[in-house]
């Protein structure tokens, strides 16, 4: 697990991004089953597709945390798609609560200790 924020773009983000050992079920035209996730943060996702869904579209995600034994139903609306190989997409969450935020700040809490313990 890296711990190091990852993206081109990250002087564009609210909230760093980092690669992680998670999985997520996604639900939107496509149904995609434990796809793995290539990188979160508090404010979204980034995962590898088989095809795209349209930008601006919502999906009901399922998000799988095994270092923590958790899944965390969530929502989020595609902000961007690379529809060429490797496919993959970046979604925005939606309506985060309380509890779900608190529960994605364990887990990259986590993950940002873990990678602190090996460096």
């Amino acid at each position: 697990m890296a711990a190091t924020p990852s993206s081109p773009n990250q002087e564009q983000r609210k909230t760093p991004r980092y690669e992680v050992s998670a999985f997520v079920d996604l639900t939107g035209e496509e149904v995609y089953l434990r796809h793995k996730l290539m990188n979160i943060s508090l404010g979204g996702l980034c995962l590898q597709v088989d095809s795209a869904e349209e930008i601006g579209s919502e999906v009901d995600l399922l998000v799988h945390f095994p270092d923590l034994n958790v899944s965390l139903p969530l929502r989020g609306q595609v902000i961007w798609a690379n529809r060429v190989n490797p496919v993959d997409m970046g979604l925005r969450f939606v309506g985060l609560d309380d509890r779900k935020t608190e529960t994605l700040r364990q887990y990259l809490q986590k993950v940002q200790q873990a990678a602190n313990a090996a460096a």
